[in-house]
């Protein structure tokens, strides 16, 4: 009996090893890709940090919720094939970013036009991913003569009262631990779709739908939350943001405004979508009936239409 007890404990020990081995690995990959990619500027709020790829007329790119300079880049890199130069700073508290001790988007549409004035750019066009959007409008409502046009992914709504975030305890427990993230994401091919709708507010009949392409596309998303760390001060203002249902005075906004979604969006983002076109001057959107709000089946589409939509401002000019 005790012979038995000790090959299980010495079994035990090594799988336990094996395990904080590849997890200590798959960690120190994930902060080695964010190495050497991104700069940083010193703000009236902190440090900015930001990256800038390619060339041509200047875009801007505010990520999403668990985001980053990273994120921002991941998805909308391929506009850099189009002619556009991509700007995209990391928000308040997310990887070198500061967060300011009292935080507002108001705050953080300033500090982007901090940046740009850094870098010289007089205008600029802006396209937001997810939470994003929050501190995009108030860039154009604060500093209009800054902003040609707005394109807005899958823009965010605000929180139901009394809800704190979505997915409740388990996504909690995701962005509080990298450890807890990381096994999620191993044990992921294994759980059933829940993951999936509280993460990416897409169902797992979509993803699994999907062409390979598309299916490696989401998990790479999920793949490169990590390290979360890194994001949890920037995902705890992004809470607090969608709690404060802040009003927006978005009859503001005089330039150009697209808005993208899906309507099986779990997170409510094709409501969302149409409230803000139907408020500023010159709005409009593309929904698509499917796709959740990692936009299943129509990225490539989704930056095409982006694509034409912010050429043809650059024409009309």
């Amino acid at each position: 009996m005790r012979w038995n007890l000790l090959i299980s404990l010495t079994v035990l020990g090594f799988g336990a090893v094996s395990v904080y081995a590849s997890y200590a690995r798959d960690l120190a990959a994930a902060r080695g890709r964010l190495l050497g990619r991104s700069s940083t500027l010193g703000t009236s709020y902190g440090v900015l940090e930001y990256s800038v790829v390619g060339t041509g007329e200047p875009v801007i790119i505010i990520h999403g919720a668990a985001g980053g300079f990273d994120q921002a880049l991941d998805v909308t890199e391929p506009l850099a094939a189009s002619g556009f130069q991509l700007i995209a700073p990391s928000r308040f508290g997310y990887l070198g970013s500061s967060l300011p001790a009292r935080p507002t988007v108001g705050m953080q549409a300033d500090a982007y036009v901090e940046l740009l004035d850094h870098l010289g750019i007089a205008k600029v066009d802006v396209v937001s991913i997810s939470a994003g959007a929050w501190s995009t409008l108030q860039l154009a409502i604060r500093h209009p003569e800054r902003v040609r046009a707005l394109v807005l992914l899958v823009p965010a709504d605000y929180l139901p009262p009394g809800m704190s975030i979505h997915g409740g305890a388990i996504v909690r427990s995701f962005f509080n631990s990298d450890f807890i993230a990381w096994a999620q994401l191993k044990l992921m091919p294994i759980l059933p779709g829940g993951m999936f709708r509280m993460i990416l507010g897409t169902d797992h009949g979509v993803v699994d739908g999907a062409s390979p392409a598309e299916k490696a596309r989401v998990q790479q998303i999920l793949e490169r939350l990590l390290p979360v760390s890194s994001r949890v001060g920037g995902m705890n203002f992004d809470v607090a943001t969608a709690a404060d249902l802040e009003p927006y005075a978005l009859e503001k906004i005089t330039c150009p405004v697209l808005a993208i979604s899906s309507d099986d969006d779990r997170f409510g983002t094709a409501l969302r979508a149409k409230y803000i076109a139907s408020h500023v001057k010159q709005g409009k959107t593309v929904i698509y009936p499917t796709g959740g709000h990692a936009l299943v089946g129509h990225y490539t589409g989704t930056l095409n239409v982006a694509a034409a939509f912010l050429h043809t401002l650059v024409e009309r000019e």
